[in-house]
C-alpha cells in the first residue's frame, strides 16, 4: 500500500484487533499447481480476508484470476481452477492496510515486460513507497493502482540488469521495509525476504514440486514437506534446473516480526524456526509468572488468547476453562448497520458461558489491547455474567506505537497504551486489575534471557518504538510527510 491515504480500513472495520496486510503462496513443478495454490490461500485466510488472487502458467500463457471475498467464494469451484491451468502458479490473500479495496490493488499484479510477462505478489510494506513512486512517475512511469506492490513492478521494469535476476537484486536494494515476495516469470519461481528478516517466508517441498509460501499451515493442507525458512536477504530462483539461492546482501542481525508469534501467524504453524503454538503457552506462563493474582479460574478471550491463557493455567496451577465461546460465523451482513447494533457487535462474536463464571474470581487472558473498546465490553460481558472479580492479562507488552512494516494499526493517538499507563487503561476497561507481560519476559518466552536493548532480537516496534527500517515516508506521529504527492499521484 501507499502510506499515508486518508482511507483507513482500521477505523472503518470497527475490528478492535490488529491485521496482518497478506499472505503468500507459490508452486513450480506441479499439474495441479492453481489448485494446490487456492488450498494454500484456504490455509493462510487468517493473514487477509479481503480479496485474494492467483495466477498460473501453463508453458505459454498466464492466467490471472482475482476477485474481493474469501478463498472458498472465489476458488472453491472447479470451473475456475479449470481455468487455470500450468505447472506453476502464485497466490495471495489479501487485508488492506490503507487505499481502497479494488480491484486494481488486488494481487498477485501482472504486467508485460520485454523480457515478458511477470506476476508479483508480496506481504508487508514498504517505507519508502511514495518517494520511489514520485520519482517513477517524474521519470514518465504511470501507475494503475495505489498498492506499493506496483513500485516493485516499476523498479523492475526500469531497471538496467539484463538477467531478471539482476533487475530484482536493483530493485530489492532500491526498497526499504518489510516483505516476503513471490513473482512468477515464464521460467522461474522466485521468492524473497528482506534482509531484516521481519515478514515469514518458508520453503516446502511436495515430490518433485517446490513451494514458497507464507507459513507451515499452507504446506500442511496440502501434504508438503516443510524444507527451511528462507533466510533474511535470501532470493530463492526455482526454474527447471532446481532451487538456486542468492545472497546479495551484507549480512544483518535478524529482527524477525515478534507479534507472528504473539497473534498474526496460525498457531499450527511454525515460522522462523519456532511452533507458534508452543510460543505462546510458554508467552502465557511468563505472563503467570510475572502477575498472578489470587483468582478461581483462568479463562481466554477465544481463539488467539486460547494458547496463552493454556500456559498461564498451567504455571498458575488454575483451572482452565472456555468461559467465552466464539461464534464462527459472523459475516459482513451483521456489521454495525446502526449505532444499537454497533454497541451489540462483541456479542455477536462472542458470548459468556454463565456457569462457568458465576461467583467466579476470574483471570482472562488476551493477545493484546489495541484501542480498548472491545476489552471493555468483553470485561463488561464477563461481569454481566456473574463474574465476582475480572483481571485482565494480556500477552503482548503494551502497544504504544503504529506499526510501518505491513500490519494494520490505528495511528497512535488512537492507541490506547499511548495514552495512558497501565493503571489508565484499566480504569478505562473497567477491570478488577490489569497486567501486561513485560518486554524482557516477552523475550525470555522466546527463549532470550531478556531483551538487548543494544541488539534486540525481533522487531518489537510497536511496544519499543525502536524501528528497525527508516522510516522515509513518515514523521515522528505516523503520517506521511509526502502527503502532498499523494494528492498528485491520486
Amino acid at each position: 500500500m501507499i502510506p499515508g491515504s486518508t482511507t483507513h480500513p482500521f477505523a472503518a472495520s470497527g475490528d478492535d484487533k490488529f491485521h496482518e496486510e497478506c499472505g503468500v503462496f507459490g508452486v513450480y513443478g506441479s499439474d495441479d499447481s492453481a489448485a494446490l495454490t487456492a488450498l494454500g490461500l484456504h490455509a493462510l485466510q487468517h493473514r487477509g480476508q479481503e480479496a485474494a488472487g492467483i495466477v498460473s502458467f501453463d508453458g505459454s500463457r498466464f492466467y490471472p484470476h482475482r476477485a474481493l471475498g474469501l478463498v472458498g467464494e472465489i476458488f472453491g469451484e472447479k470451473e475456475v481452477i479449470d481455468t487455470m491451468p500450468g505447472n506453476s502458479a502464485i497466490g495471495h490473500v489479501r487485508y488492506s492496510t490503507t487505499g481502497e479495496t479494488a480491484l486494481r490493488n488486488m494481487q498477485p499484479l501482472y504486467a508485460d515486460y520485454s523480457f515478458g510477462g511477470l506476476a508479483l505478489a508480496h506481504n508487508g510494506n514498504l517505507t519508502n513507497a511514495v518517494a520511489l513512486r514520485h520519482e517513477l512517475v517524474e521519470h514518465g512511469s504511470l501507475f494503475q493502482s495505489t498498492s506499493d506492490t506496483e513500485v516493485f513492478q516499476h523498479l523492475i521494469a526500469t531497471s538496467r540488469g539484463g538477467r531478471l535476476l539482476d533487475r530484482v537484486v536493483e530493485t530489492l536494494r532500491a526498497v526499504e521495509g518489510a516483505y516476503s515476495l513471490v513473482a512468477l516469470s515464464r521460467r522461474k519461481l522466485i521468492g524473497a525476504r528482506d534482509p531484516l528478516g521481519v515478514r515469514p517466508l518458508i520453503l516446502g517441498k511436495l515430490g518433485d514440486a517446490l513451494i514458497i509460501t507464507s507459513e507451515s499451515c499452507a504446506l500442511d493442507i496440502i501434504g508438503a514437506e516443510f524444507v527451511r525458512d528462507v533466510e533474511p536477504g535470501e532470493i530463492i530462483v526455482i526454474d527447471e534446473s532446481g532451487l538456486h539461492s542468492h545472497k546479495p546482501f551484507p549480512p544483518m542481525r535478524k529482527r524477525f516480526c515478534v507479534f507472528e508469534y504473539i497473534y498474526f501467524a496460525r498457531p499450527d504453524s511454525s515460522v522462523d524456526g519456532r511452533n507458534v503454538y508452543e510460543a505462546r503457552k510458554a508467552i502465557g506462563a511468563e505472563l503467570a509468572r510475572e502477575s498472578l493474582v489470587d483468582a478461581d479460574i483462568v479463562i481466554p478471550v477465544p481463539d488467539s488468547g486460547v494458547p496463552a491463557a493454556i500456559g498461564f493455567a498451567q504455571q498458575s496451577n488454575l483451572p482452565f476453562e472456555l468461559g467465552l465461546i466464539r461464534n464462527h460465523y459472523v459475516g459482513r451482513t451483521f456489521i454495525e448497520p446502526t449505532d444499537e447494533i454497533r454497541h451489540l457487535g462483541v456479542k455477536l462474536k462472542h458470548n459468556a458461558n454463565r456457569q462457568q463464571l458465576v461467583g467466579k474470581r476470574v483471570i482472562l487472558v488476551d493477545d493484546s489491547i489495541v484501542r480498548g473498546t472491545t476489552s471493555k465490553k468483553i470485561v463488561e460481558m464477563v461481569r454481566q455474567a456473574g463474574a465476582k472479580e475480572v483481571h485482565l492479562r494480556i500477552s503482548s507488552p503494551p502497544t504504544m506505537h503504529s506499526c510501518f512494516y505491513g500490519i494494520d494499526t490505528p495511528e497512535r493517538s488512537q492507541l490506547l497504551a499511548a495514552n495512558f499507563d497501565v493503571e489508565g487503561i484499566r480504569q478505562q476497561i473497567d477491570a478488577d486489575s490489569l497486567a501486561f507481560i513485560s518486554t524482557d519476559g516477552l523475550y525470555r518466552a522466546m527463549g532470550e534471557a531478556e531483551r538487548n536493548n543494544d541488539a534486540p532480537q525481533f522487531c518489537d516496534a510497536c511496544f519499543t518504538g525502536d524501528y528497525p527500517i527508516s522510516l522515509t515516508d513518515f514523521d515522528e506521529g505516523g503520517a506521511t510527510t509526502q502527503m502532498s504527492l499523494l494528492a498528485g499521484l491520486a
